[in-house]
């Protein structure tokens, strides 16, 4: 079982970018981490960041059918991704959005997601575990 692993704009700064907001941990721990869990479940990962909307939603279109689920970290994507947005809603296989915090607890104009009413569900403010949960879940819908 394969499921792409995406984060949006600005995530490679993680660990450096707000820790306040953000945590310390680093984009390469929280990906260490998620590799170690995916090697429990005995699923493969693609992994992916980038600053640029169109290389994430090529990522979705180079697997919409080698992929189980995705999980996303739209980040500065989440407010304007129109194209990342109808490319999710495109997919025949189920989405996660993450976010490593509460974006509803943060300033208003984050609180609106273009990506929320494209993906299965939404899971916020757990920091890294955010992933974490998603990625258990994309595993048992799979499953199901």
């Amino acid at each position: 079982m394969r499921i792409l692993v995406l984060h949006g704009p600005n995530l490679n700064l993680l660990g450096r970018r707000e820790p306040q907001v953000y945590g310390t941990m680093t984009l390469a721990q929280i990906n260490q981490r998620l590799e170690a869990l995916a090697r429990e479940f005995k699923v493969e990962l693609v992994i992916v960041q980038s600053n640029h909307e169109a290389a994430l939603v090529d990522v979705l279109h180079e697997h919409m059918d080698k992929a189980a689920g995705a999980v996303i970290n739209p980040a500065g994507l989440t407010q304007h991704g129109v194209s990342l947005h109808d490319a999710i809603k495109a997919m025949p296989f189920p989405v996660i959005e993450v976010h490593l915090s509460n974006i509803a607890a943060r300033e208003p104009w984050r609180h609106h997601s273009i990506i929320s009413p494209a993906v299965k569900g939404t899971i916020q403010g757990l920091g890294w575990r955010s992933y974490a949960a998603a990625l258990r879940v994309l595993v048992e819908m799979a499953g199901d």
